[in-house]
């Protein structure tokens, strides 16, 4: 079998959003499906790769590229041999979500071709997954994140997590620069969730690195101890490591990073090493498949926890053929009041990632990734790039 064409068909899709405590009316954005052929029919798929999970297409420069170079370095060779790419397309340094891409639909394509969901042929371990609730960040008043909270709980989540405050004044209720922080208000969510929820319900706080300081960083990290949450994820900047050594060394709350450093399992195997992690964090984007399992290993190997970041068909694929010791969670979301996430888009005739009353995802049974792709929605909404395959 050999790769004979490499396809990137954009396409447009509705889509809703939801900033500074409300719902945005929804606005046209751009997906992308990505397809890899064989000469002998099979074909591999990948929906996204430019943002979060799989939602955000590719954008123009990055379609061009996948049908150029990276095109041209697949052409005639086996599907199959995917650890090759890997090596290649990380030599030719090129942007980490193009060979994640790549990756994942050559993952797709040889799952589909033996008939068996991607987490079996990775080495199925669990069929369901414990889901978190993850938030949009600026929701509103802290009463309004506990209510949400206490709204999650209800729908069957065991987990919720916080993105507080950031860019955002939760005071005047306006955008802002970023600067200086909102730690006061950020505490106050926190407490204000956990009296709602009680002690029963894990929880867990990420401001997505914008606390510039090591103090903000360890002054919010020591009322998480106290209020027992389970992780502290993404504090500060993650290209000074040294900060994160000295708060993995002053506080007792396991400190999950890096989130979006780039580098793949090169960067967090270092972190590990330095001891700037107590547990890692990577996602399909940062090296595709082939590079979160390899990660999954050396975390397993380190004896800490690999937490997978954000949702999508792939990343719970590789929650489903890993063990909860190493990835415990699958992160549902981005979740806020009026925001419908039980829907599947357009494009897809199901839902990714379903959700029991338990609070547990369940993998999709159908062949490789898991999409149901509506191609009647994809032909009546494409769009005509140049030289587009």
């Amino acid at each position: 079998m050999q790769i004979v064409d490499l396809q990137v068909i954009p396409f447009r899709v509705k889509r809703q959003g939801f900033r500074a405590g409300g719902v945005l009316s929804e606005v046209e954005a751009v997906q992308t499906l990505t397809k890899i052929i064989t000469d002998e029919g099979a074909e591999g798929y990948y929906l996204g790769g430019h943002g979060h999970g799989d939602a955000d297409g590719l954008t123009f420069d990055e379609r061009a590229a996948l049908r150029g170079r990276l095109k041209n370095l697949l052409l005639g060779h086996d599907p199959f041999d995917r650890e090759k790419f890997w090596h290649w397309l990380w030599v030719a340094n090129l942007p980490e979500n193009l060979i994640s891409v790549i990756d994942m639909a050559l993952w797709d394509l040889q799952a589909r071709h033996f008939g068996v969901p991607l987490y079996k042929l990775l080495g199925g371990c669990r069929d369901k997954v414990k889901a978190y609730a993850s938030t949009y960040p600026n929701m509103g008043t802290p009463a309004e994140y506990a209510q949400h909270a206490l709204d999650c709980k209800a729908q069957g989540y065991t987990h919720y997590k916080i993105h507080p405050y950031y860019f955002w004044d939760p005071i005047t209720r306006q955008p802002d620069p970023g600067r200086p922080s909102h730690i006061v208000q950020d505490i106050e969510v926190c407490h204000a969730v956990r009296e709602a929820v009680g002690d029963d319900m894990v929880l867990s706080f990420d401001p997505w690195g914008t606390y510039r300081t090591y103090e903000e960083a360890y002054r919010v990290g020591r009322e998480l101890e106290k209020l027992n949450f389970y992780w502290y994820e993404h504090p500060m900047p993650e290209y000074r490591v040294a900060p994160y050594e000295k708060l993995c060394q002053e506080l007792t709350i396991p400190i999950l990073s890096p989130e979006i450093a780039a580098g793949s399992v090169y960067t967090r195997a270092d972190w590990i090493r330095r001891g700037a992690s107590d547990m890692t964090r990577m996602d399909v984007l940062r090296g595709g498949v082939t590079g979160l399992k390899k990660m999954a290993a050396v975390a397993e190997a380190f004896g800490v926890k690999c937490e997978v970041h954000m949702s999508g068909f792939a990343n719970l694929q590789i929650l489903g053929s890993t063990s909860e010791d190493v990835c415990e969670y699958y992160e549902r979301g981005l979740l806020a009041p009026g925001i419908d996430y039980e829907t599947p888009p357009p494009y897809l005739l199901a839902l990714g990632d379903p959700m029991d009353e338990a609070g547990f995802v369940h993998l999709p049974q159908t062949p490789g990734m898991g999409y149901q792709i509506n191609w009647d929605y994809i032909d009546a909404h494409r769009l005509a790039d140049e030289g587009a395959g």
